[in-house]
């Protein structure tokens, strides 16, 4: 699962950040999933090495602008792609339909391929043989969701060393015995494929927050995830603005991580009040004091979210490194 950071920035572009959008690849199933799409997230994709041909799903944790405005743009210039025939399925608060058919309809858009739209309800919105996504409500100024993007539990892995010793023939019989089948070797014995495979290993979990005020619930369905990635739009010492907008601060969101033990907490959603290279370190002095294990997105940033511990340096690319392997593809 590749994490891409499309637009980091909140309710106003910047020079360095554009406004939110979040893309989630899926290599197993070769599928690209947005989250958020704000104004220009098509040029994003552009400079990225994604593919809009390949996206599957768009899920909007609310209906403001800096958040959604891209959307139809995004969704006329699909067609135009090779590969950009398939369905397109969009997630969002009621009102999300309506603001489709209508900016389609008044600039006399037609997008070659299905579009089908789903008004959220707190719970599974989506599953498949390999993940969920859960949306749950959180409190921001209207209408509001944070997701969890869960993969289901794995097969136990397949012991080959233990298989090697008790000299049973490599190829088609290991992958029966991968499945946990018993199989009937020709010098007579039977061997039970469970007892070559370990326990189900648990499935990635990736949490995102929206916009929002802290709350108990983000942190409860963030339960030992391996990533939270959640606004921290200002720092503590301009709480006051956090609570008018309803928005979270650094320090808020670094003790909702530490509570909730994730692996990795990537912030995001910044004021563009917080332009120079001293106060982005200033933000994540913040969040470091609290819970160590916190990076701040940029624009482009990837995280390749793997099983087992993703807090490895070779797995989070900097928006340069995922700009130039853009360029070269």
């Amino acid at each position: 699962m590749k994490i891409t950071f499309l637009g980091t920035g909140s309710a106003t572009p910047s020079r360095s950040r554009n406004v939110s959008s979040t893309a989630v690849q899926l290599p197993e199933q070769a599928a690209l999933w947005l989250f958020d799409c704000g104004e220009a997230t098509q040029h994003q994709i552009l400079r990225s090495s994604l593919r809009l041909s390949h996206l599957e799903k768009v899920f909007f944790t609310h209906l403001h602008g800096d958040h959604l405005f891209g959307l139809p743009g995004l969704l006329a210039s699909r067609s135009l792609q090779n590969g950009g025939t398939t369905p397109v399925t969009l997630y969002g608060p009621a009102g999300l339909e309506e603001y489709v058919r209508v900016s389609l309809s008044v600039s006399h858009s037609h997008p070659g391929y299905p579009i089908r739209v789903v008004t959220i309800q707190p719970g599974i919105l989506h599953e498949d043989d390999h993940f969920t996504v859960t949306a749950f409500p959180v409190k921001h100024r209207t209408e509001a969701y944070g997701f969890v993007i869960q993969e289901k539990p794995l097969p136990g892995q397949f012991d080959v060393e233990l298989a090697r010793k008790m000299q049973i023939p490599a190829g088609p019989l290991y992958g029966k015995l991968k499945s946990g089948e018993s199989i009937l070797l020709p010098d007579g014995r039977t061997i039970d494929g469970t007892q070559l495979v370990g326990p189900p290993r648990r499935g990635r979990r990736v949490v995102l927050s929206g916009d929002t005020l802290p709350l108990p619930i983000i942190a409860e369905m963030s339960h030992q995830a391996d990533l939270l990635i959640h606004e921290a739009t200002f720092l503590q010492s301009e709480a006051e603005h956090a609570l008018r907008g309803y928005h979270s601060t650094v320090e808020s969101v670094a003790k909702t991580a530490a509570q909730a033990q994730v692996k990795l907490l990537a912030l995001n959603h910044f004021s563009a009040r917080y332009e120079t290279a001293l106060q982005m370190q200033e933000l994540l002095r913040e969040a470091k004091a609290i819970f160590p294990e916190t990076i701040l997105a940029a624009d482009f940033m990837c995280i390749d979210v793997l099983r087992g511990d993703i807090i490895q340096k070779e797995s989070i690319n900097s928006s340069a490194a995922c700009q130039k392997s853009a360029s070269q593809n």
